[in-house]
């Protein structure tokens, strides 16, 4: 793993920068998204009750901002309707979107500051991460799939099949008893 990837949280000064690097790191790098909803995501997340400000990263590399990611809690659903479970934000945080910076596709930039963010996560106490992407990538982190830990994907992009939609627990058992549905209803632009 790459050391010489520092993460720190984002300020408000690099929000220019993230914008930059999330347009191109998404119009560059998938088959999905310009960006641009991505951008819209971030900001929504920014403005709702789920964010947590000291889990939303850059990623640094000779003083340059060469990634952005964040955690966020996230409510796992009762059905695949909607209908939250209560106190569920308390256990699981979403880890999206990820961006690299599109000049550091393909050197271990991804891996180095997700690896770090998730000892981040741990230290926060949470039981858990959610994830939606490319599983080959995330499996490699840690990630497995998330229905076998009973949480069930519901829908969305990337989400090509179950596979797509992966946890990972902090801890050996951390997520035996939780269960339940990821539903994106309370953000627009997901």
């Amino acid at each position: 793993m790459r050391e010489d990837i520092i993460i720190r949280p984002e300020t408000h000064r690099d929000y220019k920068d993230i914008i930059s690097l999330i347009l191109r790191s998404f119009s560059e790098g998938t088959n999905y998204s310009d960006g641009i909803d991505v951008v819209a995501l971030v900001e929504e997340i920014r403005d709702s009750k789920y964010y947590i400000p000291e889990l939303s990263f850059v990623a640094e590399l000779e003083g340059k901002i060469v990634g952005h990611f964040l955690f966020s809690r996230f409510p796992l659903s009762a059905t695949v309707d909607g209908g939250y479970l209560d106190g569920g934000e308390k256990d699981i945080v979403m880890l999206a979107p990820v961006a690299v910076h599109a000049d550091y596709f393909h050197q271990g930039v991804g891996f180095a500051m997700l690896t770090k963010g998730i000892e981040k996560v741990k230290e926060a106490g949470f039981k858990g991460v959610t994830v939606e992407g490319d599983y080959r990538f995330y499996n490699r982190i840690g990630f497995k799939t998330s229905s076998e830990f009973g949480i069930y994907p519901t829908s969305g992009i990337p989400l090509s099949e179950p596979r797509c939609m992966m946890c990972q627990e902090m801890y050996d058992g951390a997520l035996d008893n939780v269960r339940g549905y990821v539903v994106y209803n309370m953000y627009f632009n997901a």
